[in-house]
């Protein structure tokens, strides 16, 4: 398969998932960290997505990545099954209630990266921390121009020490509420931004859901609303959505700066609101650029005063 030349590049999980929500209930969904954050981050750049699968990893899935740009020469499929997810929601949506995880090949997935024109942006999507440093130890950081990463309760839980380690190598970290309280034991979101920032990274992103979303950099502080929904039937795979559409934003443009990075979250949330609109990837996958540049302009409209 050949390489397509990607200045972003995700490493994250591809999964079989189950789902149910309030509004319906899938067996088989097609989800992961690095598949949402692919698609989601390809409507600005080509991307490429390091991940392992098993042999009953469907063709139907891999035709859908192909879509769009997306590179999938580093996706490794190796003897067993893939990942897999089955969780609920109740009437908060904000919630997901994990009833079973299977870890399957990804308990022997060691990325082996082989990249003959490294990328320029890299995200460390929500995968064992062990992992996110592995491929940082593969890549030159001098040739980096960002590196960002998420994390989730059971890595902070689990295996807190590297999560630490990973967060004082990276640019800019992406984490819901509940994570941020979790990782500084701290209750009110601005201090805990604060205080992530003081563990290394740049850039601190955290996630409130329908709540909308803040930003912190050095002094500066900026707080955006979500995008007003009607309908939202599985809010799973919308972190990874914001992730790729934050991170495709910034490879498309090449500006690290606190501006650009204000406009990177209002399209990530954009993004993540057509994500929650169906279930997997299916709403991503019946939109286009001018759908998510629509949208956009009346979100500025509704958030300017």
């Amino acid at each position: 398969m050949p390489e397509l030349n990607s200045p972003l590049a995700v490493v994250g999980t591809v999964a079989i998932d189950a789902v149910k929500t309030p509004f319906g209930a899938r067996d088989r969904v097609f989800g992961g960290s690095a598949s949402y954050f692919s698609y989601a981050a390809s409507f600005f750049t080509p991307v490429s997505l390091i991940a392992v699968v098993g042999q009953d990893f469907p063709e139907e899935y891999r035709k859908i990545l192909k879509e769009h740009p997306i590179d999938l020469s580093h996706l490794e499929v190796i003897n067993g099954k893939t990942f897999s997810w089955k969780g609920e929601y109740g009437t908060d949506l904000n919630t997901a209630h994990t009833l079973d995880t299977q870890l399957n090949v990804l308990l022997d997935f060691k990325p082996k990266l082989m990249f003959k024109t490294l990328p320029e942006y890299i995200f460390l999507a929500n995968v064992d921390p062990l992992i996110q440093a592995d491929v940082l130890d593969q890549l030159e950081k001098p040739k980096l121009k960002f590196v960002a990463c998420d994390t989730m309760n059971f890595w902070i839980a689990n295996k807190r020490k590297e999560v630490l380690e990973v967060l004082a190598r990276v640019d800019a970290v992406v984490l819901n509420d509940g994570e941020a309280r979790q990782l500084t034991g701290e209750p009110n979101l601005i201090r805990a931004g604060q205080k992530i920032k003081e563990l290394g990274p740049g850039y601190v992103i955290i996630k409130k859901g329908e709540h909308g979303v803040l930003l912190f950099y050095e002094s500066h502080f900026c707080a955006l609303p979500a995008y007003p929904l009607e309908e939202v039937y599985d809010p799973t795979g919308a972190g990874d959505t914001f992730a790729g559409g934050l991170m495709g934003h910034l490879a498309s443009t090449g500006d690290l700066s606190f501006e650009n990075m204000k406009k990177a979250i209002a399209t990530a949330s954009i993004l993540a609101s057509f994500t929650v609109e169906d279930f997997g990837l299916e709403a991503l996958r019946r939109i286009q650029r001018s759908d998510i540049d629509q949208r956009l302009a009346l979100f500025r409209k509704i958030s300017s005063f």
